[in-house]
């Protein structure tokens, strides 16, 4: 399903009238056969496509929270069907008019609430995940909280990654202008003061050649770093939405931000399957809409098999306990007897996933000062070394450096 704007003429009794209409059907061919069904001839159509500005509020937690609130307060004297539907009625800015319009087609081809919340395209697999299940249970009004969490939740969660993306980000920039910077300088110096003994000199440019060759090699290798790191932002920027592609699995495969990412992922899903059986969604639907909103493989499939050995009669207990949660993690799951203890455990199993990802980010972080420091001091460690092989004070190449600053 997709929305289309379309170019429609009509015969009028005063001549063809031109008009644009909004289609929420799911091809081109859909649409040509609704025009003619009205009786209208197709001039242009076009996959509707949203403003920069359009996008970037539609991606926006304090719209999305809104929206959410209003079908809640709304929903208590009607459907949340009908409440959204007042909602967009209701709303007089033009840009978020054309964000809500692809709801508005879907409710009016007698579509669901949750058909036309997908429509919008604005809110992730968990929130999404927490609703249909807890629509399918019939207490959708109750389970909007609960997706109100997890989207205040998650922009914590982003908000961290994106710390230790610039974190990350500013140690190589630290790391390539320092290193660039300092090789003009030590290297010109070096050359501009060879010694004159033959022997000396044959020395002298022996040692000069390997720790050019090392400054370049420490450069190329920390650009080689940045560049990735700039490739993996863009690629998960496009691939958005999306589960499972290369560079993703390439950076799960990064021990330490492998597992922080890991961590992050169970720490989501299990907070969305608490909140799912808070509000009362039955075990199995919220066994699935655990797995579809992951956008981690691994956590996915820890969902469906473990809804595939309950599915095959094994005790809710012993259906949780699997890799890859840890031996404490497991030791909970193991010893449930009741299924009103199932939200407690998960809760509990999603605060130690979010401690063990706080634990991950610190580590990131100081790694990525020590490999700096690591980088600054093999460089400059290298040109001292250098000095001391050739017998050449660092007073004498400071005074150098500093007279061919001035």
């Amino acid at each position: 399903m997709q929305q289309w704007v379309a170019e429609i003429a009509y015969d009028t009794p005063s001549g063809p009238k031109k008009t644009t209409e909004t289609f929420y059907l799911p091809s081109i061919d859909d649409v040509r056969h609704s025009v003619v069904k009205k009786g209208g001839f197709v001039l242009n159509v076009r996959p509707h496509e949203r403003s920069p500005l359009e996008r970037l509020l539609a991606r926006s937690t304090w719209w999305q929270v809104q929206l959410l609130r209003g079908i809640q307060f709304r929903s208590t004297a009607t459907s949340p069907g009908v409440a959204l539907w007042k909602i967009i009625q209701a709303e007089t800015n033009p840009r978020r008019q054309n964000i809500l319009a692809p709801a508005r087609e879907a409710l009016s081809r007698g579509l669901g609430v949750i058909d036309a919340l997908k429509a919008l395209n604005i809110f992730d697999h968990g929130t999404l995940a927490i609703l249909a299940g807890s629509e399918r249970a019939n207490r959708l009004v109750e389970g909007i909280p609960h997706a109100i969490h997890s989207i205040t939740q998650k922009r914590k969660n982003a908000r961290a990654i994106m710390g230790t993306m610039g974190w990350l980000a500013f140690d190589v920039f630290s790391i390539v202008s320092s290193l660039w910077a300092g090789k003009d300088l030590v290297l010109k110096w070096f050359r501009e003061n060879p010694p004159t003994d033959p022997e000396e000199l044959e020395n002298f440019t022996q040692v000069v050649g390997r720790l050019e060759l090392l400054w370049d090699s420490l450069i190329y290798s920390s650009t080689a770093l940045g560049v990735f790191m700039a490739w993996c932002v863009f690629s998960y920027w496009i691939n958005r939405g999306k589960k499972d592609w290369p560079t993703a699995r390439m950076v799960r495969r990064i021990p330490l931000i492998g597992g922080y990412l890991r961590d992050l992922a169970f720490a989501d899903s299990m907070s969305a399957a608490a909140r799912m059986l808070r509000g009362l969604v039955p075990i199995n639907d919220t066994l699935e809409q655990s797995s579809e909103a992951s956008s981690s493989p691994d956590v996915a499939q820890y969902w469906d098999e473990s809804l595939a050995d309950l599915s095959r009669g094994v005790s809710l207990g012993s259906a949780l306990d699997r890799a890859p949660l840890v031996r404490s993690e497991r030791l909970e799951l193991a010893a449930l007897s009741d299924l009103e203890q199932v939200a407690t455990v998960m809760e509990s199993i999603a605060e130690m996933r979010s401690q063990a990802a706080k634990t991950k980010h610190s580590m990131i972080v100081w790694l990525a000062f020590a490999i700096t420091g690591l980088f600054l001091a093999v460089a400059f460690g290298s040109a001292i070394y250098a000095l001391t092989v050739m017998n050449v004070s660092m007073d004498s190449m400071m005074g150098g450096l500093m007279q061919g600053a001035i």
